[in-house]
């Protein structure tokens, strides 16, 4: 591996003309398609297997042009003080806003809050409701707005109108502001790191390209494979974080390089060899995690971690040839780690004269003494850490341990209208439905009673209607509703708590599992509540055989690059003290509400059901990372005859500062996205900053060097079998250095001698 990326990253120097142009002509080519490509159009949400996606399938069968799966919206209307939404001023407005809204496109059905009843008790409160004939995400931003503007006229006319419903549907964003600075801190932390403006550049271009290519892509084929814009987002995300921090390996150890007297393309090579193999292998990690998503068997989640997959390895690819070609381009204005205003080593020492003695030998009143290198922070730290390993090793556990305790009392979800920001309109028009017909009214139930087999099918309706009339929390259950044909039925139930209550999870459970047992008809419970149960039971169930798929291959993945048993035991347990810790943070913020309103957190509720194996899936693959880049330089030490808790010192000396600016400004991409109108990007955004910062500060650099310190040579200790049955892959690079002997040239020194 090693040997033949060194071979790569030399042709891409060499070739820098080619290179750069090509990855030009691919942004180029991609960004050309985005801008022509066809509108995304309508994205479907399902899930597969669950009994509300059934009931939603049936629904689409038994009643055809219904639009079962279309989105809703409702518009809720409040009488000024003193008055009725039933007096005729009022009713005559509402009259005019339900014409404007049935002329509007999309629109299969809207209904008069008079003819269905939707008063309130004390008629100060109506609402009506707005059947579309696609999909929440996949509605135009013109039927959005039109249904924003219908109450301006009501409005005016006195009354208080809001709109809310998925219809609404926020489509997430990208952060904006805080992806800004978000990049401006990574830009300065590259500047801190590498020296100059120039090589701090390489890293945020390369990064900046390799997005631009995957998010076009997706663009592309956002239509053919039904994409929506969340994958788009979590796509730059992860693109931007990985490929500036690959980038920066390769960067750093390219000065590395340097700094030990290769001239430019020999340091070229052997940093794409070396560092270039732990990119290699620590996206491979990433790609296994995300990947994997799929084995949840959710068609959203599978696509968005696929196409985070995909920009994670036009990310590896662009590192190992187009950081070598810029390296190439940028020649003497990249200078070797540690120097500072004074020419490159190659310079230096082509300045020198051998034919002159002079310059050889110098007086010893002349000669300067060599001032002994101070040791950096890495190598402080890590004498530090080898010197009390158990006493670092008990503290980052029991602090890591303590912060994951909040995960005992997580709650899953998934967000509605009564998470929303209190000034946004779909919040107002939540809290005036509660005031006026009672929390559950914002979540009713769907049940579906197919009788097709039933001798009487109106007989079992009216059964199954009993059953849920005499179940706890049931505020409202009305009349069913055939099909034409008589063989299927809909009932709606109105619960008496809100959709994300434990009660109204509990009321789905009892009507599944007590009512459908009785009645002579097969009866299935859907709906927007209904459907979030069952997506967070499903997720729940499919944690344990993901994490065991990702955790498995990525294990066998690093016995390979570690040739050991212990170090990728340890790196596996580590990532699961992390992703818990930071679990923990976001019950703590999201759920609890502790420091929300520093992070603009308005409304607390249960977290959403897909972050825990969201969190799992990436934040294993990013853990990873620094598992291979700082581990992979110890196993290079101790390979080349170092003891084990000097090889941490060493691996330490190199690695732990461009370790920590890589995990600072992963934590600056990832944090920007704190700043997200949209709470699933937010939260998605403060869970992985905060897993970063566990993983990298705490696992990866304190954990890790006790334990390695702790099981000396241990750590290394691989079954001789296993070792013969292994492929060689050489991430340490000991072929570069078995190469560099056999081209040496035997007679390079041998003195000549006058005759």
């Amino acid at each position: 591996m090693a040997t033949f990326l060194y071979r790569l990253g030399r042709l891409a120097y060499r070739r820098r003309h080619f290179v750069a142009l090509m990855w030009v002509a691919l942004l180029t080519l991609a960004g050309v398609g985005a801008i022509n490509a066809p509108a995304a159009g309508s994205t479907s949400f399902s899930i597969p297997g669950t009994e509300a996606q059934k009931a939603f399938d049936l629904l689409e069968e038994r009643f055809p042009g219904a639009s079962a799966d279309g989105a809703t919206g409702r518009m809720v209307f409040k009488a000024p003080e003193g008055e009725k939404m039933t007096d005729a001023a009022n009713k005559a407005t509402v009259a005019k806003t339900v014409k404007e809204l049935s002329d509007g496109s999309e629109v299969v059905s809207v209904t008069d809050p008079f003819t269905t009843h939707a008063v309130s008790k004390d008629g100060t409160v109506a609402y009506l409701s707005v059947k579309y004939d696609a999909p929440a995400v996949g509605l135009k931003d013109a039927t959005r707005d039109a249904l924003e503007t219908a109450g301006d006229g009501a409005r005016a006319a006195g009354l208080t109108v809001d709109v809310g419903g998925d219809a609404l549907q926020a489509q997430p964003d990208a952060g904006g502001i805080g992806e800004a600075v978000g990049l401006a801190i990574a830009a300065v932390v590259l500047v801190i790191t590498l020296g100059s403006m120039i090589a701090a550049g390489l890293p945020l271009l390369t990064a900046i390209i390799g997005v631009g290519i995957g998010v076009s892509t997706i663009t592309v084929l956002a239509k053919a494979l039904d994409l929506g814009d969340t994958t788009s987002t979590l796509a730059a995300m992860i693109g931007l974080a990985v490929g500036i921090d690959y980038a920066l390996f390769i960067v750093s150890r390219y000065r590395a390089e340097l700094a030990e007297g290769r001239d430019r393309e020999e340091a070229v090579g052997r940093a794409t060899g070396t560092a270039g193999s732990a990119v290699v292998f620590a996206g491979l990690t990433v790609v296994i995690a995300l990947a994997g998503l799929s084995v949840v068997n959710v068609p959203m989640l599978t696509k968005m971690g696929l196409a985070a997959a995909g920009t994670v390895v036009i990310a590896v690819l662009i590192a190992l040839t187009m950081i070598p070609a810029l390296l190439g381009y940028a020649g003497r204005k990249v200078r070797p780690a540690g120097e500072k205003g004074r020419k490159p080593a190659e310079e230096a020492a082509g300045s020198v004269n051998p034919a002159n003695p002079a310059n050889l030998v110098k007086p010893a009143n002349l000669v300067k003494p060599v001032k002994p290198v101070k040791p950096n922070l890495g190598t402080r730290w890590a004498s530090f850490v080898i010197r009390r390993p158990a006493a670092v090793l008990l503290l980052g556990v029991l602090g890591l341990g303590a912060v994951a305790l909040p995960v005992s009392q997580l709650e899953l979800g998934l967000p509605d209208d009564g998470s929303q920001p209190t000034s946004t309109t779909q919040r107002r028009a939540y809290d005036l439905l509660s005031e006026g017909f009672g929390p559950g009214f914002n979540g009713p139930l769907m049940i579906v009673v197919d009788a097709k087999n039933s001798d009487d099918p109106k007989a079992a309706a009216d059964t199954v209607s009993d059953g849920i009339k005499g179940l706890k929390d049931v505020v409202t259950v009305t009349p069913a509703t055939f099909n034409k044909a008589g063989d299927t039925a809909t009932i709606t139930v109105v619960p008496g708590s809100k959709p994300s209550s434990t009660q109204t999870e509990d009321l789905v459970h009892a009507i599944r599992d007590d009512v459908a047992s009785k009645a002579d008809a097969d009866v299935l419970v859907t709906g927007t509540t209904a459907l979030n149960i069952d997506f967070s039971q499903k997720l729940s169930d499919a944690l344990i055989p993901y994490l065991a798929l990702v955790v498995g291959l990525a294990f066998l993945l690093l016995i390979v690059v570690f040739r050991s048993i212990l170090v990728p035991l340890k790196a596996a347990l580590g990532f699961l003290l992390s992703v818990l810790a930071a679990l923990g943070a976001v019950v703590a913020v999201f759920q609890w509400g502790w420091l929300g309103g520093l992070l603009g957190v308005e409304e607390t509720g249960p977290i959403m059901s897909m972050m825990p194996i969201f969190m799992v899936g990436v934040v294993f693959g990013l853990a990873m990372d620094y598992e291979v880049f700082l581990v992979t330089r110890m196993r290079e030490a101790y390979v080349h005859g170092e003891s084990p808790s000097q090889a941490v010192v060493t691996g330490f000396k190199h690695s732990a500062r461009v370790v920590v600016a890589a995990a600072v400004i992963m934590m600056a991409v990832f944090g920007g996205f704190i700043s997200s109108g949209e709470s699933m990007i937010k939260m998605i955004g403060f869970g992985l900053a905060v897993a970063v910062f566990f993983d990298a500060f705490v696992v990866r650099m304190a954990i890790v060097p006790a334990v390695l310190a702790l099981l000396g040579h241990r750590a290394w200790w691989l079954p001789k079998w296993l070792d013969r049955a292994l492929p060689n892959v050489d991430v340490e690079g000991e072929g570069l250095r078995t190469q560099a002997e056999k081209d040496t040239d035997p007679d390079e020194d041998r003195e000549l001698v006058r005759v």
